[in-house]
């Protein structure tokens, strides 16, 4: 049975609790699974196109990739509670879009997303989500992965909306996003606990301050 840590914090002392610790294990699960849906869906993608079994994979793998980020969101430790409730929104938007276009449509949902672009509007703010952990983590620990991936995703998926890109560059762009993806999300589960923690006298303090 972990014992809680005392810390000293810009703002006083703070204790690290089981439940802290628990929080954080659930959100790098959370990121895990998010991940793992994203490498398989755009390993299956370009290894075998589109075969009718590969687009109901990916309708799957959405839904799932949607449902680890936001388990992710709900743990995440952001000292802005206004940025964390922003995108919490963001992914419900987009996972709420998907379920919306799935339930009007004919055609598997990544196809028809990928023939109508500008869908995105609606269910790329997932990936806006999932952008905002990007910059949050590369922000707070200064990893190459999430530097690169926080520009990467809305240039891509911009590029995607206005036809800027080649089908060839589209191809490179998603497998960088998937390789950065999951090397972000493997050295999410060996990191220590306690920065992903972060220091919770602030949050005390913005807590306080926010009642006064």
């Amino acid at each position: 049975m972990l014992q809680s840590e005392i810390y000293q914090g810009q703002f006083g002392e703070f204790i690290i609790e089981r439940r802290d610790r628990l929080e954080v294990i659930i959100y790098r699960l959370g990121l895990t699974l998010a991940a793992s849906c994203f490498v398989l869906g755009t390993i299956s993608v370009l290894l075998f196109g589109s075969h009718i079994v590969v687009l109901n994979l990916l309708t799957v793998l959405f839904f799932l990739f949607c449902g680890g980020l936001g388990i992710s969101l709900v743990t995440i430790h952001i000292y802005l509670a206004p940025l964390k409730r922003l995108l919490q929104i963001f992914c419900l938007v987009g996972t709420l879009s998907g379920l919306v276009l799935l339930s009007v449509i004919s055609e598997p949902l990544a196809l028809y997303v990928y023939n109508h672009p500008m869908t995105l509007w609606g269910i790329g703010f997932s990936f806006a989500a999932l952008t905002g952990i990007y910059f949050k983590e590369g922000f707070c620990f200064q990893r190459l992965e999430t530097k690169l991936l926080t520009p990467l995703v809305p240039i891509f998926l911009l590029g995607h909306m206005f036809g800027i890109w080649s089908v060839t560059l589209e191809k490179a762009l998603l497998l960088t996003w998937a390789i950065l993806f999951l090397i972000f999300a493997i050295r999410k589960l060996v990191q220590p606990i306690p920065p992903d923690i972060g220091d919770k006298s602030v949050f005390t303090y913005l807590k306080t301050q926010s009642i006064k």
